[in-house]
C-alpha cells in the first residue's frame, strides 16, 4: 500500500476548516423576511437581482480594506468591529455618487484558518452590510501558509451600487456659494494606523492596560448610507466627500469643478479626543489634517436654503456643522485660520 508523502493538509491548508466556515457563513446570513432573494453562499458566483424601481441605472463599484487597524484588532484580540469597517469604506465612497449599496462581497485571506477569528470577522461584515442595506453574496476565503506569519490576515471588501442617472450625483450640481457640511466622524475610521502604531511603539505604550486607546482604536468606522441616500433622495445635496486617506483636502478636491475652490475654516472643526491625544505626540497640523479625518468623517455640499432641513436626517451625535462655502477661486481647495485643538 502506498502512503502518501504529502498532502494540501500538511502543506498547511485545511480544506475542511474552510468548508466549515462557508456553512457558518450560509447560516448567519440567511435572507430578510418579505424579500425575495437569491442564495449566493457556497456557489461559483452570486446572482442578484436588479431592482426594477430604477428607470434609468448605473452601476457604481468599489474596493478597499481597513489598512493597518488589522494590526490593532490582533493586539487586542478583537476581531468583531473590522468587519463593519471594512464594509463603511467601500459603502461610503459608493454613497457619494449617490448610488444605493446592493451587494457586497469579502475576501479574507490568513495564514491559518481561526475559525472563532473569522466568525467574529465575519458577524461585524454582516452587521456593516445590515446598517447598509445592502446583501452579502459571496466572498473568498484563502489559507496562505508562508505567505503570512504566524495569526497575520488581510480582509479586502468589494461593494456594488445602483444609482438612477438622473440621481448620480456629480461636479456639475455643485454651484458658487453653495456651503460645505461637516458631518462628525465616529473616531479614527480606518486610516493614519501606520503612523498611530509608530507613536504606540515609540512611546511604549501598552493599549491593552489604556482603556482611552482601547475603545477608541478598535471603534468601527461610521457608516453613513441611511443619511446620505434620504438627502439624496430628497434633492437636498448636490455633492459629497468621503474623508479617508488623504484627509480634507484630498478627498474634497475630487469632487470641485475646476473653476470653484472650497474654501473651509479650520476653526470650526471639532477634533474628537482621539485626535487631540495624537496631536499631543508631536505632529504639526499639516501631517494631523494630511493622514487624519481630524473628526470630519464625510462632508456635504448643499445649497443654503436647504441648510435647516438637512439636520432633522442625523442623530444628535451626527448632525452636520457648517465649515465653509464654494467660491469662485483658482484654488480647489483653501484652507483658513488653524483647528482649534484645545
Amino acid at each position: 500500500m502506498n502512503k502518501s508523502l504529502f498532502t494540501y493538509k500538511k502543506s498547511g491548508v485545511d480544506i475542511g476548516a474552510a468548508d466549515k466556515f462557508v456553512k457558518f457563513i450560509s447560516n448567519i446570513s440567511s435572507n430578510k423576511k418579505g424579500k425575495k432573494k437569491l442564495s449566493n453562499i457556497g456557489g461559483f458566483g452570486s446572482v442578484t437581482n436588479i431592482p426594477n424601481n430604477i428607470a434609468n441605472p448605473k452601476i457604481v463599484a468599489c474596493t478597499d480594506g481597513v489598512g493597518t487597524k488589522i494590526e490593532i484588532a490582533n493586539l487586542l484580540n478583537k476581531f468583531d468591529t473590522i468587519g463593519i469597517d471594512l464594509v463603511a469604506m467601500s459603502v461610503n465612497d459608493l454613497i457619494v455618487q449617490g448610488a444605493k449599496p446592493l451587494i457586497f462581497l469579502d475576501y479574507i485571506s490568513i495564514n491559518k484558518i481561526n475559525l472563532p477569528k473569522l466568525k467574529s470577522i465575519m458577524k461585524g461584515i454582516i452587521k456593516g452590510c445590515k446598517i447598509s442595506d445592502c446583501e452579502l453574496v459571496g466572498g473568498e476565503t484563502a489559507e496562505m501558509p508562508g505567505t503570512y506569519e504566524k495569526g497575520k490576515f488581510d480582509i479586502a471588501g468589494f461593494a456594488v451600487g445602483l444609482v438612477d442617472e438622473q440621481n448620480l450625483l456629480n461636479k456639475k450640481k455643485i454651484k458658487n456659494d453653495n456651503l460645505i457640511l461637516a458631518i462628525p466622524s465616529s473616531g479614527l475610521h480606518s486610516n493614519g494606523f501606520s503612523l498611530v502604531r509608530q507613536i504606540i511603539k515609540k512611546k511604549k505604550i501598552n493599549i491593552k492596560k489604556n482603556n482611552f486607546l482601547k475603545k477608541e482604536l478598535i471603534k468601527p468606522t461610521k457608516i453613513y448610507v441611511k443619511e446620505i441616500l434620504s438627502l439624496r433622495n430628497n434633492n437636498l445635496i448636490n455633492g459629497c466627500a468621503n474623508i479617508t486617506g488623504g484627509g480634507l483636502e484630498d478627498n474634497i478636491k475630487r469632487i470641485i469643478p475646476n473653476d470653484l475652490c472650497a474654501e473651509i475654516d479650520l476653526n470650526k472643526l471639532k477634533p474628537l479626543k482621539v485626535f487631540k491625544w495624537l496631536k499631543k505626540n508631536n505632529l504639526n497640523d499639516q501631517e494631523m489634517l494630511k493622514t487624519f479625518n481630524c473628526g470630519v468623517g464625510f462632508c456635504l455640499v448643499v445649497d443654503k436654503m436647504n441648510l435647516n432641513k438637512i439636520s432633522k436626517y442625523f442623530s444628535r451625535e451626527f448632525k452636520p456643522y457648517v465649515i465653509g462655502k464654494i467660491s469662485k477661486k483658482k484654488f480647489k481647495v483653501k484652507f483658513h485660520e488653524k483647528i482649534k485643538w484645545f
